[in-house]
């Protein structure tokens, strides 16, 4: 606790919000649809904590408090190097100003210092290693809670932090399960949790979930460490639901030509659409995607045996060029009503084979073997979802002429296929040229500088970027900046500055000093003290005497001008002390009774305490 009293003096004095009593909310760290996160700091450990106040939409749902508060202690209860330890869990009670009570239900954690595990699939390319060592983190932490008997139902890689050393904590234990069992529908808890790319299929549909859940969620997880992108993409959370419940995916070798081919059947096993052909636990998986980091690769055929295993005859990949003649060959919905075919059925089959063939030599013969070749034609592949190379390679490999297009895209990665034109299924002939569109990635605004303009300077800055828009400003009591200035630029709750690259469509959020400062109440304490407070704040301080009352022998503030409240940065304030003559023993008595029962300084004394 010994950076205290250093934090109070080198920042304005303002009040701060303390939770319960204990738990004093510093900065925000990160905001989500269900909570915020802020760090925090607990004044009877004195330690630094991190601090999720859940948002009011769910605070104001009385069942929900009551999951809440028994998912967070059975959460508190789960010690283990690769979870985020949960402290404490409570609710703030505040006046709501109309006669009620507004409940705040919050959190205590640990703080951890590092990064969410999306932002590092964001920033850069994990490789096999790595990926494989997260989600061994991950199914540890799992296998650990799973004999807690405490499900995560909301498994994403914005839950999962990677410390500076590299090492994976799972968080949110519980909170989730707290969320969905409180929500009418299945819109709805998707709404609360974020994204449905993690969603298991019997999430997706609503129905009771165990433990598998999670591991669906962490293959999801692998997955997209290996290839970049979840494996399902839609334009909406029920679009990614249904893909969940209705499609197979593709292997990942199949997005990225890197990946690694051995860790393809841990995947589409840690996917399987039934919770039953899933690995029975985390320790299951965690085995498995060992002994797959050492062992063969499977072939083609085998991981094409697998997946009519585990998603049903007639899913192969439509990433496989026999997957029309796989499908055939696979029906076993006719049922034959004798041994063999009739005699006469037989008699005119070799007729017809044998026109077939004098028809067949005769053609050759009459024609030119280059317009015979040219005559051939092939079907145009579906190599959405491929990456570039393996796309190109694929309709070259068959005859076609590939010119490729790049589209901007805010559903398909980098460097995937959108689509072919003419699309897929489409018969052509072999030399045609074909068009195969490329995702370029989303279409990306750079900030301006905003930072230290006036507020109609950022307004232009902003509406000069195309897709960019300007969001909430929000006016801040700064002690050094110019009334108008803009202190931070935000996107969804994250600061930006020049030259960051985000989404168009984004809207930007400014935060602009009011230049005015706030000063608290003062009166009746040390005037030496508080003079020095208000210096460092960049005020002036004027020292007025005031010879009507009684001296103390460690001058107080009497009187204050202008007031406590807001006052314009770097003015003056003047801090009246009492210089008034009188005995000793008066002197004495008189503070005494001034202290007691004025009125003036007992209240602001406790009230500046309070805010101190």
């Amino acid at each position: 606790m010994s950076d205290e009293p250093t934090q109070a003096m080198s920042a304005p004095v303002q009040e701060q919000r303390v939770l319960s009593g204990r738990y004093r909310v510093d900065s925000l760290i990160g905001k989500g649809g269900m909570a915020s996160v802020y760090r925090g700091y607990d004044l009877t450990l004195g330690r630094t904590v991190a601090i999720k106040i859940l948002s009011r939409e769910l605070a104001s749902d009385n069942t929900f408090r009551t999951r809440f508060r028994l998912e967070a202690q059975a959460a508190s209860r789960m010690a283990h190097p690769s979870i985020v330890r949960v402290y404490d869990a409570g609710e703030d009670l505040d006046d709501d100003g109309m006669g009620g009570t507004t409940h705040t239900p919050f959190i205590v954690m640990e703080l951890v210092r590092g990064r969410l595990l999306k932002d590092v699939i964001a920033q850069d390319s994990v490789s096999t290693d790595d990926a494989a060592s997260y989600v061994d983190g991950i199914l540890e932490a799992l296998e650990f809670s799973h004999r807690a008997g405490v499900i995560h139902r909301d498994i994403k890689p914005a839950n999962i932090m990677v410390t500076d050393d590299g090492h994976v904590k799972v968080m949110d234990f519980g909170i989730a399960r707290a969320v969905s069992d409180t929500s009418a529908t299945v819109a709805e808890t998707t709404t609360i949790l974020g994204t449905a790319a993690y969603f298991s299929p019997e999430q997706a549909k609503g129905e009771p979930v165990d433990l598998r859940a999670d591991i669906y969620s962490t293959g999801v997880v692998l997955y997209e460490l290996l290839t970049g992108r979840p494996p399902f993409i839609g334009d909406s959370p029920v679009s990614v639901a249904y893909q969940h419940v209705r499609e197979a995916p593709i292997p990942p070798t199949k997005v990225v030509k890197t990946a690694p081919p051995q860790l393809d059947p841990v995947v589409m096993r840690a996917l399987a659409k039934d919770p039953e052909q899933r690995f029975a636990d985390a320790a299951t998986f965690r085995e498995e995607l060992d002994a797959a980091l050492d062992g063969k690769t499977m072939s083609r055929r085998q991981l094409a045996i697998l997946t009519d295993e585990l998603y049903g005859e007639g899913q192969q990949l439509h990433t496989e060029n026999e997957h029309t003649l796989t499908q055939l060959s696979s029906d076993n919905g006719v049922t034959r009503t004798q041994s063999g075919p009739p005699v006469a059925w037989v008699w005119a089959a070799i007729v017809l084979l044998i026109a077939l063939v004098a028809a067949v030599a005769f053609w050759v013969v009459k024609t030119d073997p280059l317009e015979l070749r040219a005559a051939d034609t092939v079907s145009v592949t579906d190599v959405s979802g491929w990456n570039e190379e393996a796309a190109v390679e694929e309709l070259e490999g068959a005859g076609l002429k590939v010119r490729v297009v790049t589209d901007p895209s805010n559903e398909v990665a980098e460097g995937t296929a959108i689509e072919t034109d003419p699309a897929s299924g489409t018969s052509l002939t072999i030399g045609a040229p074909i068009e195969v569109h490329i995702s370029g990635g989303p279409l990306m605004a750079t900030i301006p500088e905003l930072v230290g303009l006036s507020e109609d300077a950022a307004r232009d800055a902003i509406s000069g970027v195309e897709g960019l828009s300007l969001g909430k400003i929000l006016p801040v009591n700064d002690a050094e900046a110019a009334a108008g200035a803009v202190l931070t630029a935000e996107v969804d709750g994250s600061a930006v500055a020049a030259g960051d690259e985000i989404l168009q469509g984004a809207t930007v959020d400014l935060t602009v000093a009011t230049g005015r400062i706030t000063v608290r109440n003062v009166e009746g304490l040390a005037i030496d003290a508080i003079t020095s407070e208000l210096e460092g704040m960049g005020l002036t301080v004027k020292i007025a005497e005031d010879s009507h009352c009684e001296a103390t022998e460690t001058p107080i503030v009497s009187k204050q001008d202008p007031a406590a409240g807001d006052v314009p940065i770097k003015s003056t304030v003047t801090l009246t002390k009492c210089t008034g003559e009188d005995s000793e023993s008066g002197s004495e008595g008189s503070g005494s009774e001034g202290a007691e029962g004025s009125g003036s300084s007992d209240g602001p004394v406790n009230k500046a305490d309070e805010r101190r």
